[in-house]
């Protein structure tokens, strides 16, 4: 019996592009074990959907692995064993019994779920101009806003929106604290019980110290740290002025030229646009969405990103193959 849910791991930090082989995964379990003996199921989305909480995948799953028939015990020393445990009695009893459905009546127990709808432009542009004034301000917003609202052609201002938006929001020290005080507490308080404190381990560029390589050395901070970052959070409106003391790092103002440098492109684009040229631009719209990371894995993408926007360019500038043949 197998839990089928996609859980990142640790090579993500290393590649952003990383994805979970499941296909060649559930092929090898199934070359191992036989077709007929595996039981694939996504054990924490049916947790979430009937119990609220992914935490009961496991019991869950101990009761599809009854019902497979293979652990030797009766349901009543399951049952009994949950109970003299006296931790989520009643949730991780209805698991156990949601893990036995599952398994006798898989198709009721893991419907189809429909395809959602991609989100329309206005959805787009609304969805982040809100999450713009809860970053910065109206201000921002606006004019986040105005850049897309120029663009004509639907696919090139929905890649604007999309980009100009990354570009914008960049997780600075004043968006982690603002992200934690909105979320950290409500989201421990759902999924955990009894937490005594919380400690954060984190590697602020101002104070940090650096390895041989050169990269920032993570320290742990105590439970006082999110009383911190709910003062932080209260400066955002300081980001990007004279009195911003994180903006003087060198990660902060290639943020910022990075965004000077897309308003630039775009008005640039503006005057350029036709079929010939449409999927370039489309393409240089979308580049920011490419830079990923924090500190030196986002330079490193930064970096890849500021290539690939020269050759974009220069595609851009050749005449196309009809002016070039009037030309001649």
């Amino acid at each position: 019996v197998c839990n089928s849910h996609q859980i990142i791991t640790g090579e993500f930090t290393k590649n952003t592009e990383f994805s979970l082989p499941i296909d060649a995964l559930e092929v090898a379990i199934e070359g191992r074990v036989g077709a007929e003996a595996l039981v694939m199921m996504d054990a924490t989305a049916l947790a979430e959907k009937y119990l609220g909480d992914a935490i009961y995948a496991n019991v869950l799953m101990m009761g599809a692995a009854w019902q497979a028939g293979l652990l030797p015990l009766s349901l009543e020393a399951l049952e009994k064993a949950i109970e003299l445990n006296k931790a989520g009695v009643e949730g991780n009893l209805k698991a156990l019994q949601i893990g036995r459905w599952a398994v006798a009546f898989p198709e009721q127990a893991q419907p189809a779920e429909a395809t959602p709808e991609a989100p329309s432009l206005e959805q787009i542009v609304e969805t982040r101009a809100k999450h713009l004034s809860k970053y910065q301000g109206s201000g921002l917003a606006r004019k986040y806003r105005k850049r897309v609202a120029k663009v004509k052609d639907p696919a090139l201002a929905e890649a604007v929106a999309l980009g100009y938006h990354k570009l914008l929001s960049y997780k600075d020290e004043y968006e982690v604290a603002r992200l934690h005080v909105e979320t950290l507490e409500a989201a421990v308080e759902a999924s955990f019980d009894n937490v005594k404190a919380i400690k954060f381990h984190l590697a602020p560029p101002i104070f940090s110290k650096k390895d041989a390589n050169g990269h920032l050395i993570k320290k742990e901070y105590g439970p006082a740290m999110l009383g911190r970052f709910k003062m932080l959070a209260k400066f955002k409106r300081l980001r990007g002025t004279p009195f911003d003391i994180f903006g003087h790092t060198k990660e902060r103002k290639m943020e910022r030229a990075l965004i000077k440098e897309y308003q630039k492109d775009m008005k640039n684009l503006e005057s350029r646009l036709s079929d010939d040229t449409r999927d370039i631009a489309i393409s240089l719209a979308k580049l920011p969405l490419s830079i990923k990371g924090f500190g030196h894995v986002k330079m490193r993408h930064a970096e890849a990103a500021a290539k690939e926007r020269e050759t974009l360019l220069a595609a851009l500038n050749q005449p196309t193959p009809q002016v070039q043949e009037a030309a001649e």
